[in-house]
């Protein structure tokens, strides 16, 4: 039993052993498989050489040199050659060059130096005492072992975030057993001998860096090698040696009760030990906790289930390829993630929640009476719902209050929340999978993760559909706006027939005046009707001849004072617009100079045709507008001068309607002297002529205003 040298140095040789025994039956081809080998397996034959070494009355030290040499040349490999994967690629070049020939001089250069202790001929021609020849040895250990850390340092420091998590196992292991042989062979050449003490511990050193091996070869998918271990194993080992390190702990703890409490010591330490084994069991019987530590182990000792990256690009494409029906298929897409056959969709945005969506599974109809406090609870905790875990564990789901058809649901099965910005979108309820029965940490993590992703593509649609509802409501408002401008217009003719009546009502011109000022009132009522139902404002365009519509409208306001006054230079000068629509606006450029003109005062139009467009005038001499009035307010919408009779649309109005025609509204004014609103559209092409007139369409749209 005092042997301790043996028993430590057999440990790590049988736990290399295993592991390289694990890597052999495991392994597949590739280039660092053979190099894991053979550094676990010269590893494991030093430490079986040291071992037995104790047993011999003297140890074989060139033996033990020599395997020493092997195991350090073996993982010095191991790491150039990851060096060279992770710098170009390519295991066997260092910068461009190929190293193993400069690697293999220094092989056999250190294994003929080991081996000089066992050739004492061999030492004396070269002129080395035992004594130089021993501190040379020392420092050529103490010199591997630094090379050893830079290799480490280098593949560390220069490894992604990635590398690093696949890494840091390894380094961390090789770098313990280089760190603790580089203390050692320093204090020895120190003191020009080796410390018994630290040599026998450097067994058991070597021993517990196994573990920290086996993970790193767990994790690193890019060695190829099949190395698991069972979670089952892993979770209770340490769980043993937990309430191992627990009892020792709790035993000093004891002892020093004992030692310092006198006569009440004895008693103390009972009632201690006593009360830490209770402790132990509770904890050892918790649920919660073994669930934790469950975790723990999986997280970081585990390589994860998922390609993270391979089903985030998956579900990103297939979230990128909704289109039509984006409520159901965010359902289609995540519902495969949890093996799930169905499912429902919930907005829970502002509001109460509402059904967006059902996949392959009927609507709760009647019996969906609310979510109770479902929406506040999820978006205060984000955890994924398991029904089957709420039923045997209520415990779990503290302050969860769902409505009663929810717990009747034996289908339903999982509960996700769509959270975007930390604000709950939508609310995703799977049906129960008939191919998966519980969740662990990773699935709950995938598919939170997920639907983060799907809640930003949801927030977007029902964003999109709220714009369009806007939309669709601004078109009608604008509309409603125009046809209450007109209704104004027809109103205030309306208003001039009930005024006349009672002086003219003898008169049977004023009566057929009357009728067809009603009739025409009655057609545009019923025009305007039909704009507001169908939420068209115009009529197909058709051809119009702007002469005899200017005539139209000069007789329609004629009553007024200033009468207009027509003067055409060419006959038709068609165009191809909404004859009512036209109307409209020439009416009312005639209508407001009218009001901006005194009774004794003018009011002109003029009809030009030239170069492929058309140029109607309405020239006044009333008080006119100045330049600040033409910049900023004249077109502007609900900006009126006329107080409570005008709404400020109708020049708004009429010019974007000759802008849609293609055309423009130019204003020339000068306060005090008059007004003229110069109309531009293009003309309607003549068949025979020689230069094509230019359409709506390709007629520039613009605006000149001009001040006089």
């Amino acid at each position: 039993m005092g042997n301790i040298g043996l028993y430590t140095y057999l440990v790590a040789a049988v736990a290399f052993a295993l592991l390289a025994v694990l890597i052999m039956v495991q392994q597949r081809r590739t280039a660092v498989g053979p190099a894991l080998l053979a550094g676990c397996s010269a590893t494991a034959l030093w430490a079986g050489t040291v071992a037995l070494g104790t047993l011999a009355e003297y140890p074989p030290l060139a033996a033990i040199q020599l395997t020493e040499a092997a195991r350090n040349l073996a993982w010095l490999f191991l790491l150039v050659q990851l060096l060279c994967l992770q710098n170009g690629g390519d295991p066997w070049r260092w910068q461009g060059r190929r190293w193993r020939g400069t690697f293999a001089l220094f092989t056999l250069a250190l294994l003929v130096v080991a081996g000089l202790r066992g050739l004492a001929g061999a030492r004396s021609a070269l002129g080395l005492s035992v004594s130089t020849y021993h501190n040379t040895m020392l420092a050529i250990s103490l010199l591997v072992s630094l090379a050893g850390l830079l290799l480490i340092e280098q593949l560390y420091r220069n490894g992604t975030q990635a590398e690093r998590w696949s890494l840091k196992y390894l380094c961390f292991s090789l770098g313990t057993l280089w760190a603790y042989d580089f203390f050692m062979y320093a204090e020895a050449l120190l003191f020009r001998q080796l410390d018994a003490n630290l040599w026998q511990a450097r067994g058991l050193v070597t021993a517990l860096v196994t573990p920290w091996l086996a993970v790193a070869i767990a994790r690193n998918r890019d060695w190829q090698l099949e190395l698991h271990v069972s979670r089952q194993v892993v979770f209770h080992t340490v769980t043993l040696m937990g309430a191992g390190v627990y009892l020792l702990g709790m035993a000093a703890i004891g002892y020093f009760i004992r030692f310092l409490g006198g006569s009440w010591g004895g008693v103390l330490q009972v009632g201690f030990l006593a009360a830490a084994l209770g402790l132990l069991a509770s904890l050892l019987f918790s649920g919660k906790l073994r669930a934790q530590l469950r975790v723990l182990l999986s997280k970081h000792f585990f390589s994860y289930r998922y390609d993270y990256r391979e089903e985030w690009l998956k579900f990103t494409q297939a979230l990128a390829a909704l289109s039509d029906n984006v409520a159901e298929g965010i359902i289609a897409t995540m519902a495969p993630l949890a093996s799930s056959p169905a499912g429902l969709l919930f907005a829970a945005g502002d509001g109460a929640p509402r059904l967006l969506a059902h996949w392959q599974m009927p609507p709760p109809g009647r019996r969906h009476e609310g979510l109770g406090n479902l929406p506040a609870w999820l978006a205060r905790t984000d955890w994924v719902i398991d029904l089957r875990e709420l039923r045997e564990k209520p415990d779990l789901y503290q302050g969860l209050a769902l409505p009663a058809w929810l717990q009747a649901d034996e289908q339903l099965w999982l509960i996700i929340p769509l959270v975007f910005r930390d604000s709950l979108e939508g609310i995703l309820m799977l049906r129960r999978s008939d191919l998966k029965e519980r969740l662990n940490w990773e699935d709950r993590d995938l598919l939170k993760t997920a639907g983060r992703q799907a809640a930003s593509h949801l927030a977007q649609h029902l964003a999109a559909e709220a714009l369009v509802e806007a939309r669709q409501f601004d078109a009608f408002n604008r509309l409603s706006a125009y046809v209450i401008h007109d209704l104004k217009n027809i109103l205030a003719q309306q208003s001039l027939i009930v005024s006349n009546a009672e002086k003219h009502r003898d008169n049977p011109a004023f009566i057929d005046d009357m009728i067809a000022t009603v009739g025409n009132s009655v057609t545009r009522m019923q025009r305007l009707m039909e704009q507001m139902r169908s939420g068209v404002r115009s009529a197909p365009a058709g051809r119009v001849d702007l002469c005899p519509l200017l005539e139209q409208v000069a007789a329609e306001r004629a009553e007024a004072r200033p009468a207009p006054t027509l003067e055409c230079a060419a006959d038709a000068c068609p165009v191809e617009a909404d004859r009512d629509r036209l109307a409209t606006v020439f009416g009312h450029l005639v209508q407001n100079a009218q009001e901006a003109t005194p009774d004794d005062g003018e009011v002109r139009l003029s009809l030009t045709c030239s170069e492929g467009w058309v140029t109607v005038a309405v020239s006044d001499s009333g008080r006119g507008m100045d330049a600040s009035f033409l910049r900023d307010r004249l077109f502007r919408p609900f900006d009126s001068t006329k107080g409570l009779t005008g709404m400020g649309i109708g020049a708004f109005e009429s010019r974007e309607y000759v802008r849609q025609l293609g055309g423009d509204i130019e204003v020339e004014s000068t306060p005090g002297e008059g007004t003229i609103f110069r109309v531009r559209i293009p003309a309607l092409a003549q068949e025979g002529a020689d230069e094509p007139a230019r359409t709506p369409a390709a007629a520039p749209i613009a605006i000149d205003l001009k001040t006089g």
